[in-house]
């Protein structure tokens, strides 16, 4: 009853290209393929999703290491710069026994000696009432337990160092090569 029509001509010749029975087995490889590329595709980016969300973590974890880092970096500069200043370094060196250095004297390239140096001012500051002539005895917190010297070594210093000695002459026949010439 439900027939179809008879086609003539053109028609007729173009269906009889097709096969007569439904192509079942042909569309079932298709389908199945489209299936597996939609479900790989969906199984790649859930991998995908799950590797950049535990990078992301990775990623958070080191900004904060990378912070606190940053942090204990600065509080240590700041140390630094602290016992670095000026005011700090001579309470220190006072703290130790020490006094500001005398006049210095500088050594030229030729070897001779430019300036006058000069004792230390406030070296009397560091001699106490059992100190002999000419000897400093160490006092205070810069003083050391006898027990930490060596046998033999004095437990007084000199007072003032005695002046550096002036370079030799040289006289003026003899050449003395200087270095980078």
């Amino acid at each position: 009853m439900s027939r179809k029509p008879a086609l003539k001509g053109r028609a007729a010749r173009l269906a009889r290209l097709f096969p007569a029975g439904r192509a079942q087995a042909a569309r079932t490889p298709f389908v199945l393929l489209v299936v597996v590329l939609l479900g790989g595709g969906l199984i790649g980016l859930l991998v995908l999703n799950s590797a950049l969300s535990e990078g992301s973590f990775e990623l958070a974890d080191l900004q904060k290491r990378t912070k606190t880092l940053t942090d204990e970096e600065q509080a240590l500069q700041r140390d630094i710069d602290a016992y670095s200043a000026p005011d700090a370094l001579q309470r220190r060196a006072r703290e130790l026994g020490m006094v500001p250095g005398g006049d210095p004297a500088f050594l030229g390239p030729d070897g001779t000696v430019k300036g006058v140096p000069g004792p230390a001012a406030g070296t009397a500051a560091l001699s106490g009432p059992a100190a002999a002539p000419g000897t400093t005895a160490l006092t205070g917190p810069a003083a050391a337990p006898q027990t930490q010297l060596p046998p033999g070594a004095p437990a007084t210093v000199p007072a003032t160092a005695p002046p550096p000695a002036a370079p030799p002459a040289v006289p003026p026949s003899v050449s003395i090569p200087t270095p980078g010439r």
